[in-house]
């Protein structure tokens, strides 16, 4: 069996939705950027040896529909010839993508792929658009559609997991983020965007390079 290695990544800054610098600017423009970077990154790897492009994306439609691994390849100015495609796991969809790619390596059926993923909570809600639930599920089984709030409640349960506990865990988190972002971890890792800012009167836009370190 083949080993799979990473021999190269970059990600983008994370936003705030549904009003952080990045709730206008299109999930497919942002994985574009990083393929580009992630390439840029790798000046031995020529473009047309890249087979595939898989990327995870929990809620694959309007701006980040339309096959987005496709349509995210083909903007970063990848050849024709490589082929695409998007998968949905969720919360765990940019790492199943990284899995499958990894996977397929190891099997031998590919040499060079780009996986990863791509996401907007802000242009995107949680749910999607048009939210159409099994009826038959709804009335037999309604766990299928359960929501992550009820899901963190039960898992609380289930490992007798406190309120305190939790936001002390949560603040610790917060801490350690800051103080990486302060000693400046994930400034070799990140890639800067051009966002577009619209005003709220959704008339007025101008451009500006968005270099954010989270």
């Amino acid at each position: 069996m083949k080993e799979a290695v990473i021999v190269s990544i970059a990600r983008t800054a994370v936003g705030r939705a549904p009003r952080g610098t990045l709730r206008d600017t299109r999930p497919d423009d942002t994985a574009a950027a990083v393929i580009k970077e992630v390439l840029r990154r790798a000046p031995a790897l020529n473009p047309n040896e890249i087979e595939d492009v898989i990327l995870g994306c929990a809620m694959p439609e309007a701006e980040q529909g339309n096959n987005v691994a496709r349509v995210a390849s083909l903007r970063a100015g990848l050849p024709v010839t490589c082929a695409a495609m998007t998968i949905n796991r969720f919360c765990s969809s940019g790492l199943q993508a990284i899995a499958l790619a990894s996977e397929r390596i190891m099997a031998g059926s590919a040499e060079v792929i780009v996986a990863g993923g791509t996401e907007s909570m802000s242009l995107i809600p949680m749910g999607g658009f048009h939210f159409s639930p099994n009826p038959y599920l709804m009335e037999h089984y309604p766990d299928t559609y359960l929501s992550m709030g009820l899901t963190a409640e039960n898992l609380a349960r289930k490992y007798e997991i406190t309120r305190e506990q939790a936001d002390q865990f949560a603040l610790r988190s917060h801490q350690r983020a800051l103080a990486a972002i302060a000693q400046g971890r994930f400034k070799e890792e990140v890639v800067p965007l051009e966002v577009v800012e619209v005003s709220m009167n959704g008339k007025d836009t101008r451009s500006r390079q968005a270099t954010l370190r989270r």
